[in-house]
This record gives C-alpha cells, sequence and structure tokens, in this order.
C-alpha cells in the first residue's frame, strides 16, 4: 500500500511559477514510476510527466520546455517544477506511484493561474 499527499498548489498569475510535492508513505526508491496528472474542469484527467527509478523522464508536449519532475529518494518526495505558467495549466494536479504493478493516486492539489 502507497499512500501519497501532494502539495505546493495555489493561485498564480500567467507567466508565474510554482512547485507542486508529492510524498510518499514507502520508500520511492523502490517505486518504478511516478507521475503527475492534471484534471481540468469538464475535462479528462491528462498525463503530464513521469519519471522512472532510472532518473529517466518524459513529459506531455503541452508542457515540454516549461515543467521540470524530478525525485529526492531520501525525502520519498518527487515534485513537479512548473513555470512560465499558462491559464490553461489550471487544474487539479494528481501524483500517481505505479509500485509492484498497481497504480496509487494522491488526493490532488488545485492549481489556479489567472491571466
Amino acid at each position: 500500500q502507497v499512500q501519497l499527499v501532494e502539495s505546493g498548489g495555489g493561485l498564480v498569475q500567467a507567466g508565474g511559477s510554482l512547485r507542486l510535492s508529492c510524498a510518499a508513505s514507502v520508500t520511492i526508491f523502490s517505486i518504478n514510476a511516478m507521475g503527475w496528472y492534471r484534471q481540468a474542469p469538464g475535462k479528462q484527467r491528462e498525463w503530464v510527466a513521469t519519471i522512472y527509478s532510472s532518473g529517466t523522464t518524459n513529459y506531455a508536449n503541452s508542457v515540454k520546455g516549461r515543467f521540470t519532475i524530478s525525485r529526492d529518494n531520501a525525502k520519498n518526495t518527487v515534485y513537479l517544477q512548473m513555470s512560465s505558467l499558462k491559464p490553461e495549466d489550471t487544474a487539479v494536479y494528481y501524483c500517481k506511484a505505479n509500485h509492484n504493478a498497481r497504480d496509487y493516486w494522491g488526493q490532488g492539489t488545485q492549481v489556479t493561474v489567472s491571466s
């Protein structure tokens, strides 16, 4: 069982930055992949970024070059650094962990970007 707690969301103006955190209840060194997803009002949840235990990262085209995913194994935390934010980045952001062939989700954190 893996519990994930996101934090760091808030209200920011367009062009600003935020850093989201996802704290895991287990050592993330053992987790194969951790990622961030987001869901805007009236839209389906979409993938944003993934980081693997190897350190390899992947990003959705919509955030590539603006967002950076990273992990701190000592703190069992994954981060999403978001820069050059746009109003279309407004969404609830969720952390997901794939561990032992199961997916675990956090409760989400709201990010609102004003124009």
